[in-house]
């Protein structure tokens, strides 16, 4: 999708990897297949039993990781993040993952999600006399292990996670063991795998695939791993919830290659396609879908109703994703440097354009207008998601209710503002049968909050968009 999302996005990646001889090596690879999951900053923080040492900075993982910059990183074990700036803002101190020095030891935190009570957390650290070093929330996590004053870390970090709410894989290190832990919905996706004997964690699992590690399970809602040198153990931190992982991932942010609860991505999208021949009927000569995640969508939606599937729409690769661009100006600018219609397949068609989701509407608007310029006679437009209508607080950066089309206008007025000769969503029960279920009944929920408005957890009245989240210092 080249969705007007403005920020994860959520999104970010986290990546862990404990007993592995060379661990910047894994992770610098691990990142390369998260990349879609942030472009803003990347970074590396490895421990060798006595120290962590760190490589960040601002781009992608090949700016980042260039010049022989990963030789220094030795040890056996590693945290790495990519980044979106959904919390806090842009600048090489929120860049993660985030690495504090005390002389009780050092400690590396990589995180993904939105933590919804952070800001009032802040407040009473700061009257307890906490001084923050970074706008990211992610801190928060820090101070309040710091703070406590139980014995081991392990029931330190227990005690810190429970007072966190919102939606957070997380990835923690010392320079003797790593603790990885979900929030108690599990809204954000978070594997464990083996690799030659090393243990490693990663937000998707086609960085497992990259690297040449083996799957071994998702990670429960509420669950908190300690990894060290003496093996993997579970622990709860707080009782069982039901699953509540972000739709959108299976939708839109996930690489097709990659398995959720045992759902492979690519397959549940082409599930969406054909969910959406069955919600509606149509006459047209071709379908096309708006390069890269609604491409399977299309593929079932074609292969369900017998039109023929086309690459209508070439993307340029080597431009980045539109909604990351700083301005409306820039995003407009960006969709035209990006996609290109194949004239000889639309030309005197009547084209069905299958697309993931519609945020604000200007991308849709201009690929619609591409394609009639290119000389299709009819432009479809089919949405393999409900209409987003309400904001995302867990770590997607979907705007603002003022900004979100559908929650300012009715179908029919959003298909004359894109220009499109029909407008068709999926239904909120179609996508979430077409998804799919787990076997396992603890991985069946899913959010649903920026279709439906029900969130699954509490917002607070500071509570704010992960975009405009500044942490005031």
């Amino acid at each position: 999708m080249l969705a007007e999302l403005r920020g994860l996005n959520e999104e970010c990646g986290v990546f862990g990897i404990w007993g592995h001889p060379n661990p910047a090596a894994m992770s610098y690879y691990g990142l390369h297949a998260l990349q879609h999951r942030g472009q803003e900053g990347a970074g590396i923080i490895v421990t060798d039993g006595t120290r962590l040492r760190a490589v960040k900075g601002e781009g992608l993982v090949n700016d980042v990781f260039n010049n022989g910059k990963l030789e220094k990183l030795e040890g056996h074990a590693a945290v790495g993040h990519v980044r979106y700036a959904t919390s806090g803002g842009s600048g090489i101190e929120n860049v993660q993952p985030l690495l504090f020095n005390s002389t009780t030891g050092g400690l590396a935190i990589a995180h993904n999600g939105n933590i919804v009570n952070a800001t009032r957390l802040k407040r009473n650290l700061e009257q307890q006399g906490s001084i923050f070093q970074t706008t990211s929330d992610t801190e928060v996590l820090a101070h309040l292990l710091k703070k406590s004053n139980l014995a081991s870390f392990e029931d330190r970090a227990k005690q810190a996670l429970r007072l966190l709410d919102g939606a957070f894989a997380v990835v923690i290190m010392t320079e003797h063991a790593m603790y990885v832990a979900q929030d108690p919905q599990g809204m954000r996706p978070l594997s464990l795998g083996m690799l030659d004997g090393a243990y490693v964690v990663a937000s998707e699992t086609s960085a497992f695939d990259l690297i040449g590690a083996e799957l071994v399970r998702s990670i429960d809602p509420g669950e908190l791993l300690i990894i060290n040198d003496e093996g993997c153990r579970s622990e709860r931190y707080v009782e069982k919830k039901d699953r509540a992982i972000c739709t959108m991932e299976y939708v839109y942010f996930s690489r097709p290659d990659s398995d959720i609860d045992g759902i492979n991505i690519h397959m549940a999208r082409k599930r969406l396609g054909k969910q959406l021949a069955k919600e509606l009927t149509i006459d047209a000569d071709v379908v096309t879908g708006v390069p890269d995640s609604s491409i399977s969508a299309a593929i079932g939606f074609s292969e369900a109703t017998g039109i023929p599937y086309e690459l209508g729409l070439i993307k340029n690769r080597y431009v980045g994703r539109t909604f990351i661009q700083p301005s409306q100006d820039l995003r407009e600018r960006g969709v035209k440097m990006k996609l290109s219609p194949v004239r000889q397949v639309v030309k005197g068609k009547r084209v069905v354009m299958v697309d993931d989701s519609i945020v604000r509407g200007t991308t849709s608007r201009r690929i619609v207008k591409m394609l009639k310029d290119a000389g299709a006679t009819e432009v479809h437009v089919v949405i393999s998601s409900p209409p987003l209508k309400n904001p995302c607080f867990y770590g997607i950066d979907i705007s603002s209710d003022s900004e979100l089309i559908a929650a300012n206008n009715t179908i029919d007025e959003m298909r004359e503002l894109i220009g499109a000769d029909s407008l068709t969503f999926l239904s909120v029960e179609g996508m979430v049968e077409a998804i799919g279920r787990s076997d396992v009944e603890k991985n069946c929920g899913h959010c649903l909050a920026c279709f439906t408005g029900e969130y699954p957890t509490s917002i607070y009245a500071d509570t704010k968009l992960p975009h405009e989240k500044e942490l005031v210092r």
